[in-house]
């Protein structure tokens, strides 16, 4: 990969990791309920997806996926079910107080990794940069030490920050209302990408 094509895709990857999605929801919620630190757990749950999948794209995975409209098509409900379920669930709970502690580091993880894998925008954007940056005409897996450490730096930033700005959210001296109705906003932001996802098309039709 030469320099202006790592440049033109850190950019892409910049765009696509920072455009708000189900993750930067789930990140803000994180660090609101559960401080920055704990809520780093989130953050590698997103890496590991992140990992996952840039080598089953270079694998050849994801683009074959894009030509499986039938288990993408029940794949997408799935996730479209969960994120719906993640929302009201939300909703739900936004009356009752925050309790920093109730969550374990690994169910803060399960549920960012699976908020990830599950999201669309996953599967389109990976198509996309395996499509358009890696050169054909030399091995994938030499364009890998350069594609996944750009990648997943970028991705940890990116979601990091989402994480700090929900814990500065947390600690800010909002009134009980105001906190329950931010927290009210993130689980319909849940419900609102489940029902995107439930009617999105497949990536080969977008």
């Amino acid at each position: 990969m030469s320099f202006e094509a790592w440049v033109i895709f850190a950019l892409f990857w910049v765009v696509f990791v920072t455009t708000p999605g189900p993750n930067a929801v789930n990140c803000v919620t994180n660090g609101m309920t559960h401080g920055f630190k704990r809520s780093l757990w989130g953050v590698l749950g997103i890496l590991t997806q992140a990992t996952l999948f840039l080598l089953l794209s270079a694998a050849g995975i994801t683009a074959l996926l894009a030509t499986a409209p039938e288990a993408f098509f029940y794949g997408k409900l799935i996730g479209a079910a969960f994120l719906i379920y993640l929302g009201v669930r939300g909703w739900m709970n936004a009356g009752k107080p925050v309790s920093p502690g109730y969550a374990s580091a690994g169910s803060i993880y399960g549920r960012a990794f699976l908020i990830a894998t599950i999201n669309v925008k996953s599967v389109t954007g990976y198509f996309a940069a395996f499509t358009q940056f890696v050169q054909p005409e030399v091995p994938v897996w030499s364009q890998m030490w350069v594609i996944m450490p750009t990648a997943l730096a970028i991705t940890a930033l990116s979601y990091a920050t989402y994480t700090a700005i929900g814990a500065g959210l947390g600690r800010s001296a909002m009134s009980a209302i105001l906190n329950i109705w931010v927290r009210r906003v993130m689980a319909t932001c849940f419900v609102i990408y489940g029902v995107l996802l439930g009617i999105t098309s497949s990536p080969g039709r977008a």
